[in-house]
């Protein structure tokens, strides 16, 4: 998976993805399924290259959704009245800014500066994830900060207070820095970069879907935002650092060493809260992520399962006879392996077929979009969680809602069709739409779905390869017409909640 170096400002976000039983719509179709279907090794997604897109002002809004507050109970804010407020902006972030200067509390809002990374790094290496760390609070950096709260029996305001700030810290291992000068090793600059092509047969042609810059890399390598990269280093051309030279990127968690001693009973994933969490026996929450689920329309399925396999570095199946608006007498193309795919870097195979546990090559985007049924981490989220499982970990789905998929109005062909035409599983598959399931193939890449508005969008199969989730709403459709899915909506779990809610 990737991240990309246009700012948040400049950024299509990504488009509705999802997760698509590609064998079961061409048996539909009286078409016989690829032996490479049948393959448990592999995932088949689908992406629709038509779905519309989120604008950099939805993406704004999104980060400051205060939704997920429906799900969880908010403990009562207690003082508060001689309250500053925060001075700090985010072009005050520096180095020395975020390792010396002192932790503006209580901290909530809409805000961002060196107060607000503090926060993230601390929370990304206490494993309570702030998905992608860009120095300004939000959604899911508050939610991170209000889980972590629950889990230490400190007051669950959503909000960074005194004794929030030094349990964190003390969580995170008291850092004597928390933006460290990295030396580069040859390892962390290699390549290649490759740009990848809008035309995905040019893109099958590949060796590798490669990073398209160091930027990228480095970016993905410390869980942060290209434009918060280029903050913490001014005047540096992140593009064209060598090895031995140095770099100033936020201290993230230590991949090996963390969640040691711990044992994940079962995940916990959450379509209102859109949350991944990990439990031990105890129900305690081990790790927490912030994920994109099922949408209104593509739900995520309800109920329990479990992991059946993992697959790291997934590959790319484009397959466009299960696309509706691609003509089916259109070739296959396998996408060859690397960071930029449309699973992300693994794929995590659950027990209800053509479901699963992904990367994205949208970091941005988590917690913000939503998907066709599958649940999408960051990639360094999901490869610690696929390290630190085992096979037949038990998952169990909550406050998911949502509505067939032939009622989404996304769903009508462009030149007029209704909504009814569109395609969706069968009844026996209560759920999305597009759905992944596993198949093996000697390449693999995070497949660059929603790199731009342009870019063609099949269906991705993890194998040995990335593919990252940048795509949108499949559009489906039989001989025989529509196939409506089962609703799957049940009784949102929500809660009162008291207090006063982050501003």
């Amino acid at each position: 998976m990737i991240i990309k170096r246009v700012s948040l400002a400049a950024l299509a976000a990504l488009a509705v993805a999802g997760c698509k039983d590609g064998g079961g719509d061409a048996q539909a179709k009286g078409t016989p399924v690829r032996a490479a279907d049948n393959d448990p090794a592999r995932a088949v997604v689908a992406w629709d290259r038509r779905a519309a897109r989120m604008t950099p002002e939805e993406m704004e809004r999104a980060r400051m959704d205060e939704s997920w507050m429906q799900v969880v109970q908010l403990d009562p804010i207690t003082g508060g009245r001689n309250e500053r407020p925060n001075p700090e902006k985010w072009e005050q972030i520096s180095i020395e800014s975020v390792n010396t200067a002192p932790q503006h509390v209580p901290l909530y809002g809409d805000v961002g500066g060196p107060s607000v990374l503090r926060i993230q790094v601390m929370l990304d290496r206490a494993l309570f994830s702030p998905g992608i760390m860009d120095g300004r609070w939000g959604k899911n950096t508050a939610q991170a900060l209000y889980w972590f709260q629950k889990r230490e029996g400190l007051p669950a305001t959503a909000r960074a207070d005194s004794a929030t700030f030094e349990r964190l810290r003390s969580a995170s291992g008291s850092p004597a820095e928390l933006v460290v000068r990295r030396t580069l090793s040859a390892e962390d600059v290699e390549g290649p970069f490759t740009k990848i092509p809008e035309d995905v047969y040019e893109h099958a042609k590949l060796d590798c879907s490669c990073y398209e810059s160091l930027t990228e890399k480095l970016s993905e390598m410390f869980h942060i935002t290209p434009d918060l990269l280029a903050k913490l280093n001014p005047g540096v051309q992140i593009d064209g650092l060598k090895a031995g030279q140095t770099v100033n990127v936020p201290a993230v968690r230590d991949e090996n060493a963390a969640g040691r001693g711990q044992q994940v009973a079962k995940l916990v994933i959450s379509g209102r809260g859109t949350y991944v969490h990990a439990v031990d026996a105890n129900g305690r929450v081990i790790y927490h992520f912030p994920s994109t689920l099922g949408g209104k329309y593509s739900p995520s399925p309800t109920g329990s399962y479990r992991v059946t396999n993992v697959t790291q570095d997934p590959s790319w199946h484009y397959q466009p006879d299960i696309l509706v608006g691609v003509p089916d007498d259109e070739p296959d193309a396998m996408i060859p392996k690397g960071p930029n795919v449309a699973v992300g870097t693994v794929w995590m195979a659950l027990s209800e077929p053509h479901f699963g546990i992904h990367g994205t090559a949208e970091p941005q985007t988590i917690g913000y979009a939503s998907s066709n049924g599958c649940v999408r981490l960051t990639n360094w989220d999901v490869e610690f969680l696929s390290r630190h499982i085992r096979p037949n970990t038990p998952v169990e789905f909550r406050d998911i809602t949502g509505q067939k998929q032939a009622e989404d109005p996304a769903n009508a062909e462009s030149s007029g069709g209704s909504a009814a035409t569109s395609r969706s599983p069968s009844p026996s598959a209560p759920a999305a739409a597009a759905r992944p399931t596993p198949e093996k193939s000697s390449g693999g890449s995070n497949a660059a779905s929603g790199r731009t508005s342009t870019r063609r969008e099949g269906t991705t199969t993890p194998s040995r390869a990335d593919t990252a989730s940048r795509t949108g709403t499949t559009r489906e459709r039989t001989s025989g017409g529509a196939r409506t899915r089962p609703t799957t909506t049940e009784p949102a779990k929500q809660e009162e909640h008291e207090g006063h809610p982050p501003r």
